[in-house]
């Protein structure tokens, strides 16, 4: 798994049979953030680490705690008074320890184990682009009302999200904020939907709001922009369709540009998208460099607090948060995972761990909507992590063929989605699930504009089909059973409390 990254939940960008089983789904490794973010991080010393330090939310920095990090050899970055986290830069390897000492700090960590700027990663697939003549072939299938592309978009009847859209697209009140690799805005699909007040680029930790600073380059991943566009995708007569493509979508860039998604820039994504109107906020990835934070390890625990004080900070604030459970096959209710990805950003090695104490952070968080993917049958897809009492829903996230085919005129088994510079292809993984929870829970919300955090994610699950068990779950025929179910048809380890279902969404 050499740099994990690619073993994240971003997304299986797999053109053949796909070989998933990650965290980004296979995805194809994830990369963003502006040139301006990139430079920003190359301006510390190359020895430098970035740490949080966690303190007691509302009161400032205190001169005590500025005067403690300052003498431990760190500088402050910036500083989220709200939730009582602070970004500090120090080339000095005792830092962690040194500041924990100070009264007034609750934990402190490295937020990774490499040097600034990150090693590179590694892609294990690139999406499968459209070619002019699949537009146009798909183009002649369209009945009257679809969009040209979305002939193929199997996974818009599996929610019923075609059925959704005869009764409303969406709220252009609403908005929904992709914490990811950047969002190409000026794609066809997502430019009538952008809301740029509510999009920033966080990867530095702090918010860089100049014009387009969301974007990836021609470098980075096209993975935020494939999201963005399932979320909400424009009706206009051009390309797919998205599963609210009523509603506004905004980029918060969290990835640098090698596709680490470091605490600092998640922390900054969530609180950025609590004080910006977000509704909710769609988290395909695990933040890095640990697959699984370990709350026996002080760096670790302190990254674990850090987010899990922004994304309640968001939740707070209105703002449901929706994440991929990821794309191992792992049963994540079970005691005993064997974590080979981590840490991702320097050298991996082979740990066991209980993800009952050691978390996917934003994934195992308290609040957030942990989603499994399901393949063209409707089946765990597999390569879906999974988990009775973790998963919360499933939506479509695509699968092989050779596993689970669609019905024509769809052809792929994966999901479609816009990519940068006005193109369109196919990816696949929970990466790839997460954003049509996301969409059908903005279409709650537009349903239901008055309604809190709490009651949307409470529609969401009573709403959502019952999916019983898939047992035996042999996905591939070979008479072995490939993941174990537990628990009953309303709620259980594959589907949580059912399949998302958007028609319910807007009529119910």
């Amino acid at each position: 798994m050499a740099h994990l990254r690619s073993r994240r939940r971003l997304a299986l960008a797999v053109p053949v049979a796909l070989s998933l089983t990650a965290s980004l789904g296979f995805l194809p490794a994830v990369a963003s953030a502006s040139p301006r973010a990139q430079s920003t991080a190359t301006e510390t010393d190359a020895a430098s680490l970035s740490y949080v330090v966690n303190v007691r939310p509302g009161h400032g920095v205190s001169a005590q705690v500025k005067k403690a990090i300052a003498k431990a050899g760190g500088t402050i970055v910036t500083s989220y008074d709200q939730i009582g986290v602070i970004v500090v830069h120090s080339a000095d390897p005792g830092f962690a320890k040194a500041i924990r000492r100070t009264p007034g700090v609750e934990s402190a960590g490295a937020t990774r184990t490499a040097p600034l700027p990150a090693q590179s990663t590694t892609d294990l697939g690139t999406p499968k682009a459209l070619t002019a003549a699949q537009v146009a072939e798909a183009g002649s299938e369209a009945a009257d009302g679809q969009d040209p592309l979305e002939p193929l978009q199997w996974d818009l009847p599996a929610i019923k999200a075609d059925k959704a859209h005869e009764k409303t697209l969406g709220s252009p009140k609403v908005t929904v904020a992709v914490i990811d690799t950047g969002v190409d805005d000026t794609h066809p699909d997502i430019a009538p939907n952008f809301d740029r007040a509510a999009s920033v680029n966080c990867v530095a930790g702090k918010p860089d709001t100049t014009d387009g600073a969301w974007r990836p380059s021609a470098a980075e991943s096209p993975h935020g922009t494939h999201v963005a566009g399932e979320i909400a995708g424009a009706k206009n007569g051009v390309g797919i369709t998205g599963v609210a493509p009523g509603v506004k979508v905004a980029g918060i860039k969290v990835a640098n540009p090698d596709g680490f998604f470091y605490t600092e820039a998640v922390v900054c994504g969530f609180v950025w998208a609590a004080e910006h109107g977000v509704d909710v906020t769609n988290n395909s990835y695990y933040t890095d460099p640990w697959y699984f934070n370990c709350t026996d390890d002080p760096d670790q625990k302190a990254l674990v607090e850090a987010v899990r004080r922004a994304s309640q900070y968001a939740e707070r604030k209105g703002t449901v948060n929706v994440a991929a459970a990821g794309n191992e096959n792992y049963d994540l209710a079970s005691h005993s995972i064997t974590d080979p990805a981590s840490p991702n950003d320097s050298t991996p090695g082979d740990r066991v761990i209980d993800p009952h104490k050691c978390y996917d952070i934003p994934t195992q968080l308290p609040g957030v909507v942990t989603v499994a993917a399901t393949g063209a049958k409707g089946v765990k897809s597999s390569f879906s992590n999974y988990g009775l009492g973790v998963i919360d829903i499933a939506a479509p996230g695509g699968d092989s063929t050779v596993y689970q085919k669609p019905e024509p005129p769809a052809t792929s088994g994966l999901i479609l989605g816009p990519l940068p510079g006005g193109k369109w292809g196919y990816m696949a993984g929970t990466s790839m699930a997460s954003p049509h929870v996301a969409g059908v829970a903005a279409l709650i919300k537009s349903t239901h504009p008055n309604a809190p955090a709490a009651l949307v994610k409470a529609l969401l699950y009573a709403e959502a089909s019952a999916t019983p068990c898939t047992d035996p779950y042999d996905i591939n025929g070979d008479g072995k059973v490939d993941a174990v179910c537990e628990g009953t048809k309303n709620r259980n380890g594959f589907y949580g409390w059912g399949t998302a279902d958007a028609l319910a969404a807007v009529t119910k």
